[in-house]
């Protein structure tokens, strides 16, 4: 597919004065787990392991994108399993990812740092999945799908994170229950959960689904993390099986007080420089923009964001898109990235297909910006509000336009000013004061 270039959109649209910018620090108060890899190993003796005789086969289902230290919170649980006699087998708990193939599948692992060499255990990377049983879930019948490397095994675990979800919002949303129902569903189990749920819902197929694996599964726990606003663990735990639907919405309230979001809600244009599946399921994080996009669950209420412009996808995305459907703007250097038969494996298991769908194209930086400054209406460039940031979950350190930055909360600081310049089309920020002659409070009250 050919996008116009500037020579065919230049004269549509009138060039637009960029407002000038502040650099700013976003340091909410936060806690950090000082050492998660020991306490990933008590988390493994408190699983209900005892019984089984040593040489047992245990299965470790990973493979949840943007984790902390991810590879070595795997690598200890396996090496505490291998310690206390038992045969771990690590296998991807990912859905569809990968594009459902146990060669993607792999690679996505190898991105995490999760390969047999740095965990000291094979990986069984199979897409095959048994079909356990139908239950009922409202007026649909959902088949419910188990990983048959899992299955297989002597016992079963997954090591996840609970967050809140990029789809919907419940008691229960992105952690143990979810990884073992679609992660370890494997493709055919994604795809039957996410149908069920965008019709009857999403707790309701989890819940339904979990029951089933519970019963007929040798599923014996998982080890949930929680995570702070700078994305580091601040809390691990093991969860017996059984044990999911009641501890995980404590865990989740917690990481709702804890996760990143933007410092302020009301916004005219966020731009983005890269979306990607190990930032987020959805590429951006669907709570820090404000857009689920989904059938039958409404967008949440904050922030308000008006536009939103994606420049580009990040490298461990391995082109893999899904996301920039969530945007209103993106530019022909990010297409360019796209693998199309990736991002198209996500949207159809999930269903969610106004992730996967193609925003307007503009050629490069300056007519985008030109673009979406223009479509606010009324563009005046002392009180439009644009926040700038390189990604959903480093939002540590942001830029903001000048009328943003008297609404700022306390915990940000102003540490710079800069101007927005072009190098061939392609925006670049340049500095206009030192940290050392920056506002300190950035007329935030700080």
């Amino acid at each position: 597919m050919e996008f116009p270039d500037r020579a065919d959109v230049d004269h549509l649209i009138d060039p637009q004065p960029l407002p000038e910018f502040a650099r700013v620090r976003y340091e909410p108060r936060t806690e950090r787990l000082d050492d998660p890899v020991g306490a990933a190993r008590e988390a493994t003796d408190a699983l209900d392991l005892d019984d089984l005789p040593k040489g047992a086969r245990v299965a470790v289902g990973v493979g949840s994108r943007g984790i902390d230290r991810i590879d070595e919170v795997a690598a200890a649980v396996v090496d505490r399993l291998a310690e206390r006699g038992f045969d771990p087998v690590v296998v991807p708990a990912m859905g569809s990812h990968g594009g459902a193939t146990p060669e993607g599948q792999r690679e996505v692992l190898e991105a995490l740092g999760i390969t047999e060499e740095a965990v000291g255990a094979p990986i069984d990377a199979r897409m095959a999945a048994a079909e356990l049983e139908t239950v009922p879930v409202g007026d649909a019948d959902l088949p419910v799908y188990f990983s048959e490397a899992a299955s297989e095994a002597d016992a079963a675990l997954v090591v996840n994170r609970v967050k809140a979800h990029t789809n919907f919002t419940g008691p229960i949303e992105s952690g143990l229950a979810k990884m073992t129902v679609v992660g370890l569903g494997k493709q055919r189990g994604a795809k039957s959960f996410h149908s069920t749920a965008i019709a009857e819902g999403y707790v309701e197929a989890l819940t339904a689904a979990l029951e089933v694996i519970e019963r007929e599964t040798p599923l014996v726990g998982g080890i949930a993390l929680v995570e702070n606003f700078e994305e580091e663990i601040g809390h691990l735990e093991a969860v017996p099986a059984g044990s999911f639907l009641d501890r995980e919405p404590e865990l989740l309230e917690r990481a709702y007080d804890e996760m990143p979001t933007l410092p302020v809600d009301d916004v005219d244009l966020l731009v983005v420089d890269e979306i990607g599946k190990e930032i987020s399921g959805a590429g951006m994080d669907t709570n820090v923009i404000g857009r689920y996009r989904v059938l039958n669950a409404p967008d949440p209420e904050t922030p308000d964001i008006d536009l939103i412009y994606v420049r580009g996808l990040t490298e461990a995305t391995k082109a893999n898109g899904n996301g920039i459907g969530l945007a209103d703007l993106t530019r022909q250097a990010a297409v360019d990235q796209l693998d199309l038969k990736k991002t198209y494996a996500n949207a159809l298991t999930s269903g969610s297909l106004a992730k996967s769908k193609l925003p307007v194209v503009a050629p490069d930086d300056e007519f985008a910006l030109r673009t979406a400054l223009a479509a606010l209406g009324g563009y005046d460039p002392e009180t439009v509000r644009i926040v700038w940031i390189r990604n959903t979950q480093d939002l540590g350190e942001l830029r903001v336009s000048d009328a943003v930055v008297t609404d700022l909360p306390a915990a940000t600081t102003v540490v710079g000013r800069e101007t927005v310049g072009y190098d061939d089309g392609t925006a670049e920020f340049n500095d206009e004061t030192a940290e050392s002659d920056a506002d300190p409070t950035g007329g935030s009250g700080a």
